[in-house]
């Protein structure tokens, strides 16, 4: 089974070539000024992020206006327009525009939304060489009024040289408050675009594996430990999304590397 892959950037909308989920999918759109996509959810419900550039949604009957506004990742917090199962939808746009489409099952008959700037919540996960910094766009936690059916989605950003999601951890068991099971996919950018960074994953099954991250670059984890280290002088984005039977965020910390994560607080005050 493969857990990585490069998503084609072409101009149009690029498919994963493959996909070892069974919940998640990931489609990137990437439109010239003035074009028009047209699309169907059918069974799923889809959050369109916007990467960069700006767009005119058509949801269900209702028009999301000039959504978006960063020129990249890299350039603030997103827009996001989430649009249920059994709509169709067309997508404008407004000068050049790039949008990740993350998708999961649903049954959830509910109005299409925006999800605006505002309404992102951000922060600092873990500390010294292993900080990174994250954006929270529909989630649980920090959004509890926004409805979705399994779409759990938000943004890391992996300052030069240090790790993120540190110490790799899996969700792949219920077993509440300890842990919760979701697949999850990181989509990752690189800034500048010409660097890289390293993707390690690894299972119960035997399989490790370490993926050179670039631009467009895709891990996909049904389950299985994993984590994310930017190289010397680039910054790596990876926008992630996960989906389970129910949208609470637990995971397991690998049992061997746990106690990098209890030095947190003593870090974080020899930093202040």
């Amino acid at each position: 089974m493969k857990y990585f892959a490069s998503v084609e950037n072409n101009t149009g909308l690029n498919l994963l070539p493959y996909n070892p989920c069974e919940l998640l999918d990931f489609a990137l759109l990437n439109l010239a000024p003035g074009r028009v996509f047209d699309g169907e959810t059918g069974d799923r419900e889809v959050l369109a992020v916007i990467l960069g550039g700006q767009a005119t949604f058509e949801v269900a009957g209702h028009r999301f206006a000039q959504v978006g506004g960063r020129p990249n990742v890299f350039s603030g917090k997103p827009h996001s327009v989430y649009m249920p199962c059994g709509t169709h939808y067309t997508i404008a746009a407004e000068g050049a525009v790039s949008i990740a489409l993350t998708s999961a099952p649903s049954d959830l008959d509910i109005p299409p939304y925006v999800i605006g700037p505002e309404r992102v919540a951000n922060g600092t996960w873990g500390a010294a060489n292993f900080k990174r910094y994250f954006h929270q766009i529909l989630t649980l936690a920090a959004q509890p009024d926004l409805p979705a059916r399994r779409l759990i989605v938000g943004e890391t950003f992996t300052p030069s040289g240090n790790w993120s999601t540190f110490p790799p951890h899996k969700h792949e068991v219920d077993d509440l408050p300890r842990e919760a099971d979701h697949e999850e996919d990181y989509f990752f950018k690189v800034n500048p675009p010409d660097g890289f960074g390293i993707c390690r994953y690894y299972n119960h099954e035997g399989v490790e594996e370490n993926f050179t991250v670039r631009d467009n670059a895709i891990l996909m984890a049904p389950h299985g430990y994993h984590t994310v280290v930017s190289a010397p002088g680039y910054m790596t984005y990876y926008l992630w999304f996960l989906a389970g039977e129910h949208r609470v965020q637990a995971t397991t910390d690998d049992p061997a590397l746990a106690w990098v994560g209890r030095t947190v607080p003593m870090l974080k005050e020899l930093e202040a």
